[in-house]
């Protein structure tokens, strides 16, 4: 379906999905948060007539108060304080500072973000860190849950959450209940076949780890990675 096939109200929302958000104008901007038009104008009319009362400007607009945009025909309270709302949330935008993403340097640093999440579980948890490549993390999630002698760990899954991030680097990890640190086959098993298909996506495993209450063991340091 193109564009053009659309109702006019609809096109904006399409084009923002199909095109990405720096494609859309001002105007279709404004109507996405509006909904809609009046009778005589569509959602996309509407918001230009509004933003050319203050000249295209932003900051002008975030100077009307609700009773002020409620004199355009077609804008109840409801969408006034929508718009009202929208230009609130990008003034507070601006006023903040980026966060840093924290940036993980070594097996340790790993650990310590997990270890919240591993050490006294009673049954088995897979757990994976999403990274860019400055190995700063982007997401991080529980994959997959178990009984106590183990859980399936489904590779398929791990990537498809690593591509929808946008991930070039992955940790995973999960924790053994019953204590013991050592590695058993499937562990060693499921390490290298996600380093392999890691290989044909270019994400790359930097590291397995196993939590069991306060201590870790890592595949990189021992030298299997």
């Amino acid at each position: 379906m193109s564009i053009k096939s659309l109702a006019e109200d609809d096109r904006p929302r399409e084009k923002f999905l199909l095109k990405g958000k720096a494609a859309v104008s001002d105007s279709e901007l404004l109507a996405i948060i509006m909904g809609s038009g009046n009778r005589e104008e569509s959602a996309v009319e509407l918001a230009r007539k509004i933003l050319n009362s203050v000249e295209n400007n932003w900051h002008r607009l975030s100077q009307l108060s609700v009773k002020d945009l409620m004199k355009f025909k077609g804008v109840g309270e409801a969408k006034a304080i929508s718009i009202a709302t929208a230009l609130e949330i990008g003034s507070r935008r601006s006023q903040q500072e980026v966060l840093e993403r924290e940036q993980i340097s070594g097996s340790k640093d790993a650990f310590e973000i997990l270890l919240p999440h591993l050490s006294d579980l009673s049954t088995e948890e897979f757990w994976a860190i999403f990274l860019n490549h400055q190995n700063k993390i982007i997401y991080k999630t529980c994959l997959f849950r178990g009984g106590i002698a183990g859980t399936v760990a489904d590779i398929r899954v791990l990537f498809k959450v690593a591509l929808e991030h946008f991930s070039t680097r992955i940790i995973v990890a999960h924790n053994h209940p019953a204590g013991s640190l050592k590695p058993c086959q499937e562990d060693i098993y499921i390490t290298n076949k996600i380093r392999e298909a890691g290989k044909l996506l270019e994400i790359e495993l930097l590291d397995h780890l196993i939590i069991a209450q306060n201590k870790f063991y890592s595949f990189k340091e021992e030298g299997i990675l």
